[in-house]
């Protein structure tokens, strides 16, 4: 016997009940038969994984950082790093500045470090914003030529609901810029001729600005402004290459305040030693180097990118050592199994 088709008008209320269940099934807690993310055929019973509260949203990204590559690049250690990020696919790529080594104040020298820099940056695909360190932005002819082919210096913007703040730790004024060169070549005399332990008695090295940086009033006036214009951002990012914060700069306390209790986390370079601090209940991160020159002696200077994950209440961080990221052959990708990626490691360095 055969089942009598269903006629008459139950039949579009039945079918729709059918559909109804159908999808309460499917469409179980924590993603399970989400069309398209996760689908499986166990109707009952216990499920080999742990669960399926996925780790997705839709404002969810990762970000990466990349550190020093300059006073006195390694070569090929920056190339090697470009196509481990091309590898990674972070959505953008943020830097902690010296990114040329800018001890040339030819414009026509500089745009050829820029060309080559710019060249290998581009290999790591994903967008990748810019930050000045001194090797880049000290001197009035490395600012006028940053200005021409990157525009501003400090900059912010927002990318799904997350403030990024840029500075500008080389904020001084023109003379004081000329002070600065005019010591710094002073101190080098000194270093040739007598030794670190002179040069660490010369007066370019016991300026405060030479390791913690200065902001003058009218940035701090405009980074300030961002973050209040961004009072419902889900986190702020802080990127800047001196860690001023180390220093008793006014303007960078005037930032902090504004910061105040926020959701916020501050990135740093220039030391090419990685260091870690919690202030005011917030991570404050040095990072190392990403081609950089090391110092043989130190054994937290080593080649690394930072990869963030802006997911949940609170991003997750994770540090990635240049030698532990391999292509799919096993192998460092752009010929880095040659390369030495910590100076206390594999000699070399101070």
């Amino acid at each position: 016997m055969t089942a009598a088709p269903i006629r008459g008008h139950c039949a579009a209320p039945l079918l729709v009940l059918l559909v109804a269940l159908f999808s309460a099934y499917c469409a179980q807690p924590g993603g399970e038969g989400d069309s398209g993310t996760f689908e499986h055929d166990l109707a009952t019973g216990p499920t080999p994984w742990t669960h399926a509260d996925f780790d997705v949203g839709e404002d969810d990204f990762t970000f990466a950082i990349a550190s020093d590559l300059t006073g006195g690049e390694r070569d090929g250690i920056f190339a090697v790093a470009a196509e481990q990020l091309a590898i990674l696919r972070p959505e953008l790529i943020m830097s902690v500045g010296d990114l040329i080594e800018g001890e040339t104040e030819d414009p026509t020298s500089l745009a050829v470090e820029w060309d080559w820099f710019d060249e290998r940056a581009r290999r790591a695909v994903s967008p990748f914003f810019y930050v000045a360190g001194n090797h880049d932005a000290t001197a009035v002819p490395l600012r006028d030529v940053w200005n021409e082919r990157l525009g501003p210096i400090h900059y912010h913007f927002v990318y799904r609901n997350v403030l990024f703040l840029v500075l500008d730790t080389e904020d001084h004024t023109d003379e004081f810029r000329e002070l600065i060169k005019t010591k710094r070549n002073e101190s080098l005399v000194v270093l040739e001729n007598e030794g670190s332990d002179a040069w660490m008695q010369t007066e370019y090295f016991l300026m405060p600005e030479r390791e913690t940086g200065q902001i003058r009033p009218r940035q701090a006036d405009e980074i300030v402004a961002a973050i209040e214009a961004n009072p419902d951002v889900r986190w702020t990012f802080v990127f800047m290459h001196k860690p001023i914060w180390r220093g008793d700069d006014a303007e960078w306390r005037r930032i902090e305040a504004a910061l105040g209790d926020g959701a916020y986390s501050v990135f740093g370079g220039h030391l090419h030693n990685f260091e870690h601090e919690v202030r005011n209940g917030r991570d404050y991160t040095v990072l190392a180097t990403t081609g950089g020159a090391q110092g043989a002696t130190r054994p937290m200077a080593f080649d690394h990118v930072t990869l963030v994950r802006v997911s949940g209440e609170e991003p997750s961080v994770a540090h990635l050592r240049l030698d532990g990221i391999l292509d799919r052959t096993g192998h460092l990708p752009a010929g880095g199994d040659t390369l030495c990626f910590q100076a206390s490691r594999c000699g070399g360095g101070e």
